[in-house]
């Protein structure tokens, strides 16, 4: 008797390898940015500073989870668009919210106790622009602290917003996969081209700073890997082998510190092999419970990171006397980890699952669909 569970579209219905990945993804951010907190003496890791890379990936998987969900409703005839946005709005918006207020709410502390911070990355048009996840849509010389890592969530809701004319490409094209991911690897080039041509930097260093671009081919990427990958049905041992080799290779260019977009490029591969292992049925300890609920609890781990960053440096430096620019011993950073993870699971079942529950239950009803 089978274990894999019943298939979407040519794919097993849950692919919980790409949900286990989703935690690697979030752990490899957090771990950038506390590599930038601690004293360069204790050594630099090139591939944890590539790991801030992490983002573009998450772009692609989410093009390959959304065309995974609703390409087969949407080649059917019966995809809601109310009800896709309703979804995703349940999906983003119960940790934004939780998120920006504390931000709010340790701003106002430190402005009436007389806390030093930088008010020029807390603007009231920065707090209503990332309230409304558009600080991503514009170009911006001064980035927002309000909740730093929401650009990329910034980006994620401009990409739902055009996702039928994603969804319509992907259909139409789903008969020749290899030019629907041509297409969105020349949009890539040409995206590129044009950014550095108007920033002077790489398209992977878009943030703030016009993020919509990133998502934007990464988006139909990940699209043309999930028809590729609904094509492919491998044998256990070529699975796991395409797998491991596809995983180290990416590993090695951050190592070596290839290119931002060559290390964005070898991520493609990894998301179709690490999917694949679900149509091989040996997915192993990728699908273990533990990690998926891992990957399950990474958005919010990847949400709150930050601000349990500049908390923890505010209070400290407050307490010591010292300026906020300290940097961060091992110790100190280990305790945050664990604090910063107990902080993520806490939001993840009593803040994230909850609203997510209410907000579709409260908005998503089939009786009011057009």
């Amino acid at each position: 008797m089978t274990s894999v569970p019943p298939t979407r579209d040519g794919y097993p219905a849950e692919l919980r390898a790409l949900t286990s990945l989703r935690a690697f993804l979030a752990v490899g951010v957090v771990l950038f940015h506390y590599q930038l907190q601690w004293d360069p003496a204790l050594g630099f890791s090139p591939i944890i500073e590539r790991s801030r890379l992490a983002v573009d990936a998450f772009f692609m998987l989410s093009g390959f989870i959304l065309a995974h969900v609703y390409g087969p409703a949407f080649a059917a005839g019966t995809f809601s668009y109310r009800r896709f946005l309703v979804a995703r709005l349940a999906r983003l918006y119960p940790l934004h919210l939780a998120i920006l207020g504390g931000v709010l709410v340790m701003v106002l502390g430190a402005s009436v106790l007389g806390v030093s911070f930088d008010p020029t990355t807390y603007t009231t048009e920065g707090f209503f622009k990332t309230l409304f996840l558009v600080q991503a849509w514009f170009p911006s010389e001064i980035g927002f602290n309000w909740s730093g890592p929401s650009w990329s969530l910034s980006a994620e809701w401009f990409a739902y917003l055009v996702f039928p004319a994603y969804a319509l490409l992907s259909v139409r094209m789903r008969q020749r996969p290899w030019l629907l991911l041509a297409l969105g690897v020349v949009s890539y080039v040409v995206i590129d081209a044009a950014y550095i041509s108007i920033f002077g930097k790489v398209l992977p260093r878009a943030e703030d700073d016009m993020g919509i671009l990133r998502i934007a081919p990464a988006f139909l990427i990940g699209m043309a890997l999930y028809a590729l990958g609904h094509r492919w049905r491998w044998s256990r041992p070529v699975a796991i082998a395409a797998a491991l080799f596809t995983t180290l290779l990416l590993f090695g260019a951050m190592q070596l510190s290839l290119d931002d977009r060559i290390v964005v490029a070898l991520a493609a591969p990894v998301i179709l092999t690490w999917s694949l292992l679900a149509r091989a049925d040996c997915e192993g300890p990728l699908a273990a419970p533990a990690l998926v609920f891992a990957g399950e609890a990474s958005f919010a781990l990847y949400l709150v990171h930050m601000p349990v960053i500049i908390a923890f440096k505010g209070v400290v430096a407050e307490v010591r006397g010292i300026d906020s620019a300290f940097r961060i011993t091992p110790v100190e950073l280990t305790g945050l980890f664990v604090a910063t993870a107990l902080i993520a699971v806490a939001l993840h079942l009593l803040v994230e699952k909850p609203g997510r529950t209410w907000i579709r239950r409260r908005f998503d009803s089939p009786r009011t669909d057009p």
